[in-house]
């Protein structure tokens, strides 16, 4: 054999035969080097992209507490009605919460409205109000409430205004106000903005054509009206005008009489709010109430609309009897009902700190905490984050945040703080996370 093919025979070995394992052998070398290379990126990756943001969360614990016990509101007959404890919460309503005219008790959306534009500090007269011919001539109308002997020209203030809108239900007063709050001769442009309020509100029911609701398509519910309730008592020049059964004002002829004076002077602590009476509505009350458990002394509020007398009825005068004596009842058993009840234990588990990446950091209330409700009452917790934010780690015992129980004004607060160390995820976490 020519020795340049023996050397090539001798030096080229055939490659061995194909097997399954000589196979994947092969090809782990191959795709396990950038495999490798893969991951590490990954893992770079994961490490220094930015972490998801902490929250907290109610996670398994409660987002409400009711209190022992049971407590049956004296709810009329027929109607509809509704009640709340200020900080405390809804009590209940009664029957079908459909729109019914409201007749006089629009006029608290009137001075709602009046005092959101015109702001009063308690006390104050404010600015001076010209009566107008219209006014006058209202005046003189036999068959709707109004005060009496006004002479065009003439000034009134601010307050005296309302006290004449809310003592004694002066329909004509209620069109001056809505007129020179606009700068118009209609109140059309007055009700456009009572219903801009009332859809700020959260009332879903209501429609106000008119500012002194005389007008039956001036419709609305007793638990919308009790939304109004509460925002239209947080004004200290409305508080002190609806709590007086009469007043007198310089330039008129006669003392306003409260057409609730009976109520105020019942001895419930009773102050205010408004009564309403038509043909069309019946009677209708919204009021309030105040009642002091220990030391806390709770705005009770409660709304009654449409209660109709059997029989004769002129102008819903002996329903307006009717709504005050039913409402009557209703603010006897809830007075007397109110109670001082612990709802938080210290260190109990309010909620937890998320990191979002599968650890969850519990969080305790710092200290006892009481509300003033009555028996059965179920409380909303309402759970937030404090002004600076939850920190990315923490001792056990730093202050994150705080819990409401009940809901509205006066609703007790109580710190919550972090139950365990707060601590960053670990660099395990941050390589498996998916977020």
């Amino acid at each position: 054999m020519p020795a340049l093919d023996l050397l090539a025979q001798l030096t080229n070995t055939p490659p061995p035969p194909a097997t399954p394992g000589r196979t994947v052998a092969r090809r782990v070398r191959i795709w396990v080097p950038p495999l490798l290379l893969l991951v590490a990126v990954l893992a770079v990756v994961q490490a220094l992209r930015p972490l998801p943001d902490a929250v907290l969360t109610r996670g398994g614990a409660a987002n409400s507490v009711t209190l022992d016990g049971r407590f049956d509101v004296p709810w009329p007959e027929k109607g509809q009605a509704a009640v709340r404890i200020g900080g405390a919460g809804d009590v209940g309503t009664f029957g079908e919460q459909k729109p019914v005219p409201t007749a006089s008790v629009a006029k608290v959306m009137t001075a709602y409205v009046i005092l959101k534009n015109h702001p009063l500090k308690k006390g104050e007269d404010g600015p001076q109000i010209e009566v107008d011919a219209k006014a006058v001539a209202d005046g003189a109308s036999a068959s709707e409430s109004r005060i009496r002997g006004l002479t065009a020209g003439t000034r009134f203030s601010q307050q005296n205004m309302l006290k004449m809108l809310m003592i004694p239900s002066g329909n004509n007063i209620a069109r001056l106000l809505a007129r020179w709050d606009t700068g118009s001769d209609s109140e059309a442009a007055f009700a456009e903005k009572m219903n801009a309020e009332a859809k700020a509100l959260g009332m879903t029911s209501t429609t106000y054509t008119d500012p002194s609701g005389l007008d039956a398509k001036t419709v609305s519910t007793a638990a919308d009206q009790l939304k109004l309730a509460e925002e239209v008592m947080k004004f200290d020049a409305f508080r002190a005008i609806v709590q007086l059964p009469n007043a007198d004002i310089p330039g008129l002829r006669e003392k306003l009489i409260n057409n609730n004076d009976d109520l105020l002077i019942a001895g419930l602590s009773i102050k205010g709010i408004k009564t309403g009476s038509s043909s069309a509505a019946g009677g209708a009350l919204m009021w309030a109430a105040y009642k002091t458990v220990g030391d806390k002394t709770p705005l009770i509020l409660g709304t009654m609309l449409d209660q109709h007398v059997t029989g004769a009825d002129p102008d819903g005068a002996n329903s307006l009897k009717l709504v005050k004596q039913n409402s009557k009842k209703v603010i006897e058993a809830v007075r007397e009902a109110l109670t001082s009840a612990g709802v938080v234990k210290k260190g109990q588990v309010v909620g937890y700190v998320d990191d979002g990446l599968g650890t969850r950091t519990p969080v305790v209330a710092t200290r006892d905490t009481a509300v003033v409700a009555v028996p059965g009452q179920r409380l909303e917790l309402g759970l937030a984050v404090g002004e600076k934010g939850l920190p990315a780690q923490a001792p056990a015992g730093t202050e994150i945040g705080v819990l409401t129980v009940g809901t509205g004004p006066g609703a007790p607060t109580v710190p919550v703080a972090l139950g365990t160390d707060l601590s960053e995820p670990s660099f395990g976490a941050k390589l498996l996370r998916l977020r």
